[in-house]
């Protein structure tokens, strides 16, 4: 099969053109460059501004392919001009949406608290909107307004050893520094999944006959304080935890004021099987610790 994947070159997307490779597919990135290409000749890559919609269209339009997976999607704008330039060139897309399409109300969150289909649209960039608000100002257009298939795939917090964005690092080393975390509720459990397992997943839809919404994360969740708990143990360091805090610096990426979590039995129903949280996230944590030791 012919793969587009937009952004692709680190964290999940990065094991997303890796699995597809691994599988036989003829792969093209779309990215800005700005990360390079750790493919070299195994992939085709496009080097566009996705914002500039006349080079996107431009880079795209003599090409077709049978899945495209769009990694870097915020805001409805995005997804009118990618439905457009995609229209009669690709049998389905796979959108990375986000567990923060979903209200922190406390509540277990499954596909039907967002419902995008009845949503309303209002058009916008990245910049009008919160992050939460853009995924789902982006699913609602693209499940009005594709001529193709799509699956939105929301993920929750994704770990890995190469995280990009540092927030488990983040936490590692203000407890190693023994500098203070601010969190709102130590108690508040989340979901996670491994960077690897969303690549899996987001695989899966791609190649499986699934339309719309799926959850997609590691079966159970974890309070903060059991994950502080779980560094604390591994670097041998108490942790200082602020439940109010005034300093930024401080404030915890993973703070939340009460229980946020998906359940994945949509998923796993359409024969996806995840891994259990328990697994793997104390040895993903020993290994961060051993990295900034």
């Amino acid at each position: 099969m012919d793969i587009l994947v937009i952004g692709g070159t680190r964290f999940f997307g990065k094991k997303l053109v890796e699995l597809c490779l691994q599988n036989g597919h003829t792969v093209t990135i779309l990215t800005r460059g700005q990360s390079g290409n750790p493919f070299g000749a195994q992939v085709k890559q496009l080097i566009v501004n996705r914002d500039d919609a006349e080079a996107l269209a431009q880079a795209l339009e003599s090409s077709s392919w049978d899945i495209v997976f769009d990694n870097i999607c915020y805001a409805p704008d995005e997804a009118q001009k990618l439905c457009e330039i995609l229209e009669g060139k690709t049998k389905k897309l796979v959108f990375t949406s986000t567990l923060s399409t979903y209200e922190v109300d406390g509540n277990v969150k499954s596909e039907e608290d967002f419902n995008p289909y009845d949503y309303e649209i209002r058009m916008g960039n990245r910049e009008d909107f919160s992050y939460g608000e853009g995924k789902r100002q982006a699913e609602a257009l693209f499940f009005k307004e594709a001529t193709f298939p799509v699956v939105a795939v929301r993920f929750p917090i994704v770990m890995g050893e190469n995280d990009y964005t540092q927030r488990l690092h983040f936490h590692v080393e203000r407890i190693l520094k023994g500098e203070p975390i601010s969190l709102p509720n130590i108690e508040a459990k989340m979901s996670y999944i491994t960077d690897e397992e969303a690549a899996a997943f987001l695989y899966f839809a791609g190649i499986s006959p699934i339309e719309g919404p799926y959850n997609a994360t590691a079966t159970g969740a974890i309070s903060l304080k059991d994950l502080i708990g779980l560094i604390e143990e591994a670097s041998g360091k108490h942790a200082r935890i602020s439940l109010i805090g005034s300093d930024e610096h401080s404030q915890s990426p993973y703070g939340v004021p009460a229980d946020w979590y998906m359940s994945n039995a949509k998923a796993e129903a359409a024969g996806f099987t995840f891994s259990q949280l328990h697994h793997w996230l104390p040895d993903l944590v020993k290994t961060v610790v051993k990295q900034l030791q």
